[in-house]
């Protein structure tokens, strides 16, 4: 996906701006899923109440036009501050272990080391995120949300799926977004019950 130009050539080679064609301009890409992004900080002192209280729902969205305008006027992964995360989810589906679509699932996930640059942390965000609005899984279905947190040390990049017991499905999710986001690094699966215990990963891809 990339964002329209505002002139694009004519066939006598004559540019055609959104002044000579205002509708065609003005038209939207509609995406396959409406998508929901929330923020939240609850602070060093955080639990499962606080925690909800800060989540923020922000804006909904559904064509590629208003993916760029959110994005272009939001701040960067980069300059959130520390205990920041933003969510995109699908339209229905809050950003929680609790939710009835993400019960049951996992997620994917990596950290990057703060001294990483930090263009390659928003372009890995913003890989992340095209990835899952532009349907770009095999298994697109599946795919329930991303998370970026920034944390003290690192950045935590996540994709969470529906289920999380099929080995075949998972993987090839895990591929995908690995290609996708142009990650350099070791992506894990994991259960979110396996993780509410802490327990071992699942898979690597």
């Amino acid at each position: 996906m990339a964002q329209d130009n505002l002139a694009v050539p004519s066939g006598d080679n004559k540019y055609v701006t959104v002044f000579n064609d205002p509708v065609n301009f003005n038209a939207k890409h509609p995406l396959h899923n409406s998508w929901t992004l929330w923020f939240d900080n609850p602070g060093k002192k955080s639990n499962a109440n606080n925690w909800e209280q800060s989540l923020k729902e922000l804006i909904t969205f559904d064509t590629v036009e208003d993916f760029w305008g959110v994005y272009n006027n939001i701040m960067k992964t980069c300059d959130l501050s520390i205990s920041s995360n933003y969510h995109l989810f699908k339209q229905g589906i809050k950003p929680m272990w609790e939710d009835p679509a993400n019960k049951h699932g996992g997620k994917w996930s990596i950290q990057l080391p703060r001294n990483k640059t930090m263009s390659e942390i928003d372009n890995i965000w913003l890989y992340t995120m095209l990835a899952c609005i532009g349907e770009a899984f095999e298994h697109a279905d599946e795919v329930c949300g991303v998370v970026v947190s920034v944390r003290k040390a690192f950045f935590r990049i996540s994709l969470w799926t529906r289920t999380s017991d099929n080995q075949d499905v998972a993987m090839s999710i895990g591929r995908t977004l690995k290609k996708s986001a142009n990650i350099d690094g070791t992506l894990e699966f994991q259960s979110h019950h396996d993780s509410s215990k802490s327990q071992g990963k699942a898979w690597t891809v």
